[in-house]
């Protein structure tokens, strides 16, 4: 789909980027709630509306009453296109079962008018703040699934990896843990993390990012909601304990094959 580019005055304010809500209505609303209390005119998702929590359809509603502005990720290009898995990008036999797990349930539970609508959804958004491009995908410019993490990406990648983008700053997710760098000849490269589950981090709260007006560096904000409320719904609809685990504790308990050695060390397994 065709990149989407932004003239809005807005747009020069304080906004915030929220990464994959993964079916978290409850952590959804709160991050979205929270963005508006701290004056964010515009509220931007990042991809990847199901997967992991329960009851896919519950995010469409709080999306449309906070006007929040949505590309797509690769789950929602795979329930749109009716794929046989979630195009996650893992490799290890381990990841790609939960994936598997994960991705048969929202499949199952997500309508035709929702399939039409993950459709619909740009798959970048390009706008000017204060003189700076600014390029905002799911995994990175070049793929939807790319999974950039702060170990992995030198310098020289991302300013190769802005260059070719044409951006100044890329904000993207995917990864689902927030970092963000500036590189040595000015760009930036923002990692908005997810809002759908914990940074593995052994918080429980959700975050998301925020560009303050008249700011280039993005701050990352916690925000707590009612996560046991979250976990007993996940329990009702028979998600895997894994998955009920990590909302509960804040620690990953699947998906850890993808991870670098240095983030895979911060976290608990």
């Amino acid at each position: 789909m065709i990149p989407l580019f932004l003239d809005d005055p807005r747009l020069q304010g304080t906004i915030a980027f929220l990464g994959g809500p993964y079916s978290n209505h409850l952590a959804l609303r709160a991050a979205s709630e929270d963005a508006r209390r701290r004056g964010a005119a515009m509220v931007f998702c990042l991809g990847d509306l199901g997967g992991f929590g329960p009851n896919p359809g519950r995010v469409f509603p709080i999306l449309d009453e906070f006007g929040i502005v949505t590309i797509a990720g690769n789950y929602d290009q795979s329930l749109a296109e009716r794929r046989a898995d979630c195009g996650c990008g893992y490799t290890h036999p381990s990841d790609n079962h939960f994936a598997q797990l994960s991705y048969e349930y929202t499949d199952r539970r997500t309508t035709d008018p929702e399939r039409a609508r993950l459709a619909a959804l740009p798959l970048t958004i390009r706008f000017r703040r204060r003189g700076r491009q600014v390029h905002l995908c799911h995994g990175s410019p070049r793929r939807v699934n790319e999974f950039l993490w702060e170990s992995a990406c030198s310098d020289a990648f991302l300013t190769r990896l802005l260059r070719e983008a044409e951006a100044d700053t890329v904000l993207c997710a995917h990864t689902g843990i927030p970092w963000q760098r500036l590189l040595p000849e000015g760009g930036r490269l923002i990692n908005v993390g997810a809002v759908g589950r914990p940074a593995n981090d052994g918080r429980v709260e959700t975050w998301y990012a925020l560009l303050e007006e008249g700011r280039d560096e993005a701050r990352f904000v916690p925000v707590a909601y009612d996560h046991e409320s979250l976990a007993r719904e996940m329990e009702e609809e028979a998600l895997p304990p894994e998955f009920v685990e990590t909302i509960r504790t804040g620690w990953w308990t699947t998906c850890l094959e993808i991870l670098p050695a240095k983030e895979r060390a911060r976290g608990r397994f």
